[in-house]
């Protein structure tokens, strides 16, 4: 991939978006091209088809992307099901018709069985049932990595799917009703801080394990992927270390300053008991995370506080 290739960042204004974008630039692409919602609807076929037509480029990054919480999945399976398979199947096909060279899907973790052995291996996929609160996300992630399997075997095509963990950063979702925990909880604490250190109130027991990774990481986890060459279809991104929700509160509240209770309510759901991915496969091509947790943390809470004034 030459530095001037024309390379398209679908969602380039969310966290993850917005994070590949800096990476590339930093390394001297130059030629990087986005489109925000309200200039290109990507659930619709016929607007993603003339982009196509009219910019034809050369590398395709799909960072696009309906996601949520719990509540948030909960509330509207129908919706994150139809939108993200409408968003990714236009992507997917659109390349294939004008000739991308290079593909890269990003979905999520949640891909895997709800009760799959952890950590989680690729081979997982398609095991077993899903965790109930966000299948139709995960079904929509699931079929697009089957439509970039079939493209890389049935044509040729490099298409590759990264599957990253739970990933937190810059540019993050911190509203509470659709955001994802870390998020969720970084603002929680901040603002009962700012109220005088009143009592959170969390879901569930504290007790599921999670893993996290800084969206910076995952960036530099897709330029990898297109900087290389890999072998296979589906990779996991991630750290290989996890912890559990409560002693991401505990970390969480420490950054923050926060000097009230934690209140857990049990009568929440807690989703998946855990989610820790395999990263050998990965790993052995030579990629790695390397922003450390706490480290992470801390610039994401700054980061916060910056947009707050």
């Amino acid at each position: 991939m030459n530095k001037d290739s024309k390379i398209y960042i679908a969602g380039h204004k969310g966290m993850v978006g917005s994070a590949v974008w800096r990476a590339l630039l930093g390394l001297g692409y130059t030629n990087l091209i986005g489109r925000s919602s309200k200039e290109l609807d990507l659930r619709n076929q016929e607007a993603v088809t003339q982009f196509y037509r009219e910019e034809k480029p050369e590398v395709v990054v799909d960072a696009a992307a309906r996601v949520g919480g719990i509540l948030a999945n909960k509330r509207d399976q129908y919706g994150f099901l139809m939108d993200n398979m409408r968003i990714q199947n236009n992507l997917i096909q659109g390349a294939q018709e004008h000739n991308v060279t290079k593909f890269i899907f990003l979905g999520s973790s949640c891909i895997y069985p709800k009760m799959a052995p952890q950590p989680l291996k690729e081979e997982y996929l398609l095991t077993g049932p899903l965790e109930p609160t966000n299948e139709g996300y995960a079904i929509a992630k699931i079929s697009g990595v089957k439509l970039c399997q079939a493209l890389r075997e049935q044509h040729g095509k490099y298409f590759v799917s990264l599957m990253p963990t739970n990933l937190y950063g810059p540019n993050d979702n911190f509203d509470l009703e659709s955001s994802h925990v870390l998020p969720a909880m970084l603002r929680k604490f901040h603002e009962a801080k700012e109220n005088g250190n009143v009592p959170v109130t969390l879901w569930g027991s504290g007790t599921p394990l999670r893993e996290f990774m800084h969206v910076d990481d995952m960036a530099q986890a897709v330029v990898f992927a297109l900087e290389n060459e890999l072998p296979g279809y589906l990779y996991n991104v991630g750290t290989g270390v996890d912890l559990t929700i409560k002693d991401l509160a505990l970390l969480i509240q420490k950054t923050v300053g926060h000097t009230g209770d934690i209140i857990w309510d049990s009568n929440k759901p807690n989703g998946t008991p855990r989610k820790l991915m395999d990263v050998t496969q990965l790993k052995k091509l030579g990629w790695e995370a390397s922003i450390g947790f706490e480290v992470g943390i801390k610039e994401t809470y700054n980061w916060f506080i910056q947009k707050q004034c």
